[in-house]
């Protein structure tokens, strides 16, 4: 199958545009025309006693991105990759901006809803393509498939030398964090949709911690009605649970025990799950800064 080129327009997906307003302007100006790292936008609630800043390293400003299949799908060489206007690739682990403001997230899509071949960013190879993941040579599936779009929030960085105290004191995964988006509609791989957090589940697989996210797309129908996690019990009951219940016993059919979750086993609210996007934000910029160690990382 020759390689194929699918353009996808990011101001309409959820990506780098912003023109609502002077103050969205401004916004646009701090965090995706620095091509250095630095504290950008301050979270739109106090968290805890301290507030916390959103970093931006090397974001792109461009109203376009390509996302430019190689390879065949379902083989171990396919790669998703993401190219500017000028067909350079860049990374959407590092390029892609994090925050919109106003509480609004760029969210990259690895497996859409309905699926189950375990597709991730590669973030050990150079711009960081989405490929499908592999164990002892082969592709790797999930036992059923995945109910939600699954991926990445872009510029965020679990930290595997950094303790959590609140989570059993379990490392981060060396991974960007997840994101479960909720939505009624499947997305593409390489899709980037704009979301708003409303809950964080505590995964510990295999003693890392994994955060899992749970957001929902701006333009799904049910968008305006959920804020926070008391509206997902309300307008998506049973969900917090069936996320929760997947990601528990998706790995029980390969004979591996069920994962574990922290915070007393339930979803926390959208301030907390902010609070760990500040976080983990923070550490990517101190990674992409080179202030902690890469490892096989790619910072590229």
């Amino acid at each position: 199958m020759a390689a194929v080129a699918r353009v996808m327009t990011v101001t309409a997906a959820g990506g780098a545009s912003i023109r609502s307003s002077p103050a969205s302007s401004a916004l646009a100006s701090s965090l995706l025309l620095r091509p250095f790292c630095g504290k950008s936008l301050r979270l739109d609630r106090k968290l805890g006693q301290s507030s916390r800043r959103l970093f931006a390293c090397r974001a792109l400003y461009v109203p376009e991105i390509k996302v430019k299949e190689e390879g065949q799908a379902e083989t171990l060489d396919y790669r998703v990759f993401f190219v500017d206007q000028g067909g350079k690739k860049v990374s959407p682990w590092h390029d892609i901006p994090l925050s919109l403001g106003d509480g609004v997230f760029n969210f990259i899509v690895e497996i859409p809803k309905e699926t189950k071949a375990k597709m991730e960013v590669a973030t050990d190879e150079l711009y960081t393509p989405i490929k499908q993941d592999t164990k002892k040579g082969k592709l790797r599936y999930y036992p059923y498939n995945i109910n939600w779009n699954y991926g990445l929030l872009p510029q965020t960085w679990e930290d595997p030398s950094l303790a959590n105290e609140e989570v059993e004191g379990a490392l981060g995964d060396n991974d960007p964090v997840d994101v479960v988006e909720i939505g009624e509609k499947p997305r593409k791989i390489g899709d980037v949709l704009k979301v708003k957090p409303l809950a964080a589940l505590a995964m510990i697989d295999e003693g890392e911690l994994d955060w899992k996210i749970v957001a929902i797309s701006l333009d799904d129908p049910k968008a305006s009605l959920v804020n926070d996690i008391d509206d997902v019990e309300t307008h998506f009951p049973g969900t917090l649970t069936a996320i929760r219940d997947w990601f528990r016993d998706y790995k029980i059919p390969d004979g591996k025990p069920a994962n574990k979750f922290g915070l007393g086993n339930k979803a926390a609210n959208k301030e907390y799950a902010l609070k760990v996007i500040a976080e983990t934000n923070e550490s990517w910029a101190k990674l992409v800064k080179r202030s902690v160690t890469a490892g096989e990382l790619s910072l590229v």
